[in-house]
């Protein structure tokens, strides 16, 4: 098993090495000790969409250094660790980390807020989880508005956070919208963790279908959620694919050549 922080570096990117088990583990063991309080670990459940976007955006590359723990959204990703050698690697989604998370939680004094997604997405999800996932420590939610907050917005939704009494902040945006906001965030209140999980609030609220596991594991999830919204996604996903492909080819032939 792997030690609890280890992590390979992906084109050019930390990923986690572990399993969203041996996460959730080391999450409850931190915040009942006190291990992490008030120290803000980001976590970000990382596609192959940030990841290529790392490779493009400086600023966000260096802000996704900066989290505690990137863990691999995506299959490919798995099977690239496991061929650096970390043969256990497995693939973390955030779907995954979050059924997870909120499960094994349950019986502890860990609590939970939500924030992200359109208007009454997060309180769905508070009702979501009490119901299918027996977790009612969910003591917040918060739908952002569609723009740019102010620095009076900031401050308000920190000090709704630290009142509630969280545990842990779940960002249900996108990437790399949930990343810069998870980031600044840090800044206005003192939790143990933020952790970012994208579309998840959607899945677990029903107003996104969530891939089969035979699709899942053939790491063919980008392709089911690009025919279930090819308007969106397209113009993502033309280049994510590809870009990903040959970014982790170019780094092969590098490590092996240089």
């Amino acid at each position: 098993m792997p030690q609890a922080n280890a992590t390979v570096k992906i084109i050019g990117v930390d990923m986690f090495v572990g399993s969203n088990t041996n996460f959730t583990g080391s999450l409850i063991e931190a915040v009942n000790e006190k291990e992490s309080f008030h120290k803000n670990r980001l976590i970000s459940a990382t596609s192959a969409h940030g990841m290529v976007y790392a490779n493009e955006n400086a600023e966000f590359k260096k802000i996704i250094s900066d989290f505690y723990f990137n863990l691999p959204d995506g299959q490919p990703t798995a099977w690239i660790g496991r061929l650096k050698g970390f043969k256990k690697m497995q693939r973390c989604p955030g779907v995954g980390l979050f059924d997870t998370v909120i499960r094994n939680t349950a019986p502890h004094n860990i609590q939970h807020f939500f924030c992200g997604g359109k208007e009454g997405v997060a309180k769905a999800l508070k009702e979501s989880v009490s119901v299918d996932l027996g977790n009612i420590n969910v003591v917040g939610t918060y739908s952002p508005p569609f723009r740019t907050m102010n620095e009076m917005e900031w401050k308000a939704l920190g000090e709704m956070i630290d009142s509630s009494g969280a545990n842990i902040v779940w960002i249900g945006l996108s990437t790399p919208k949930q990343e810069f906001f998870a980031h600044t965030l840090s800044k206005y209140c003192k939790v143990d963790y933020i952790i970012t999980v994208g579309a998840v609030f959607d899945f677990f609220t029903g107003n996104l279908p969530y891939a089969p596991l035979w699709i899942r594991n053939m790491g063919l999830e980008w392709l089911y959620r690009l025919i279930k919204e090819p308007r969106r996604l397209f113009g993502r996903y033309i280049n994510i694919v590809p870009s990903f492909i040959w970014l982790n080819l170019k780094e092969f032939i590098y490590s092996t050549y240089k």
